[in-house]
């Protein structure tokens, strides 16, 4: 089917007259009298005519597409299609909503089972660990006064709990800090310095030998004393040494004297002063400490033997609830032990 179009056109020689002249050889037809709309049979082309007695300005009428049957029903089930492929779409988006969502639900019911279970047997196991404790505290004949001296340590110990916490965020996140600095060889050849915030000359410094029953011996335990001496412009050194069974005692005297001999010969690097060193030790820290000193005069009394630090160079010596004297301790350990049997 064939589109069809409607153009203007005026006749201004042709007479007044009712007649029209049409000329099938043209696609063009002539009208005079009155406005009339005619086809011609050879031409898909209609044409407007009118006389220009009745108006002097031509009428032009835009051209006008005629639309078939079969692109208007295209479109329209286009459109239907679109807004149908729009409605899908939205319900699959809810629906993987909704699957998302439920599992989420699900994720989040499944932890919180799961953390009740943990806690549950978390719970059990401590009561039968505790439940098989006391009893093996009572096979072993610990009476109930024991047992109350180690429930009031334990609350005594959550009681320091605060205190712990402050001091290791210091000990961590200070920059007054210097932690692990090496000194030595072995992998606990290592010291901590806790330095004062006002550098403007040369610190006194305290060498620190800490304690630990020569079996849990660490250089953090120091902390406390590096921040409370450190805010009084006194520089701390912490030195770590090796702890049973790692070492012997010999060891543990052995890296003192190489972490003092750091101190003493590296500490104005770091804003101290060498000529005013103070050695300190607590518990078997002290212990050390003094075999350290000890060790290091019959090093200088021997003129073969060459020292890289003196004793002369410690201005003083701090020993902390120390042992010193071992073999009168024999008989105290005996009556502190839990059967008078027993030998230590």
């Amino acid at each position: 089917m064939q589109s069809q179009s409607l153009l203007p056109i005026s006749n201004p020689s042709s007479p007044p007259s009712p007649s029209c002249a049409i000329t099938t050889t043209t696609d063009t037809m002539l009208l005079t009298s009155e406005p009339h709309i005619i086809s011609s049979p050879s031409s898909s082309t209609i044409l407007f005519v009118q006389d220009d007695d009745h108006d002097d300005n031509v009428s032009k009428i835009e051209k006008k597409p005629l639309l078939s049957r079969a692109f208007s029903y295209t479109s329209s089930s286009s459109s239907s299609l679109s807004s149908s492929s729009s409605s899908v779409k939205q319900q699959l988006q809810q629906q993987q909503r909704r699957r998302r969502v439920g599992s989420e639900n699900s994720l989040l019911s499944g932890a919180v089972g799961s953390c009740r279970r943990d806690m549950g047997r978390a719970a059990n196991d401590t009561y039968v660990v505790t439940r098989l404790s006391f009893k093996l505290l009572r096979y072993l004949g610990v009476g109930y006064r024991w047992i109350v001296r180690f429930l009031a340590l334990g609350c005594y110990a959550v009681l320091l709990i605060p205190g712990f916490i402050q001091v290791g965020y210091y000990y961590f996140y200070s920059s007054q800090v210097h932690r692990g600095v090496v000194y030595g060889d072995q992998p606990r050849n290592r010291l901590d310095l806790y330095l004062p915030k006002n550098m403007n000359g040369p610190k006194p410094v305290v060498a620190f030998v800490t304690g630990g029953a020569w079996i849990i011996g660490y250089k953090a335990w120091g902390s406390l004393l590096g921040q409370q001496l450190s805010e009084r412009d006194i520089i701390v050194a912490c030195i770590d040494y090796r702890n049973f069974p790692q070492g012997t005692i010999s060891d543990m005297v052995k890296d003192a004297s190489q972490g003092i001999s750091f101190i003493c010969n590296k500490i104005a690097e770091y804003g101290g002063d060498p000529n005013r060193i103070y050695l300190m030790g607590q518990s078997a820290g002290a212990h050390i400490a003094a075999c350290t000193l000890l060790e290091q005069a019959i090093k200088e009394a021997d003129a073969e033997q060459r020292a890289s630090w003196s004793v002369s160079q410690i201005k003083a010596y701090f020993g902390l609830s120390g042992g010193y004297n071992f073999l009168k301790l024999i008989d105290h350990f005996h009556s502190r032990a839990s059967w008078k049997g027993n030998k230590v």
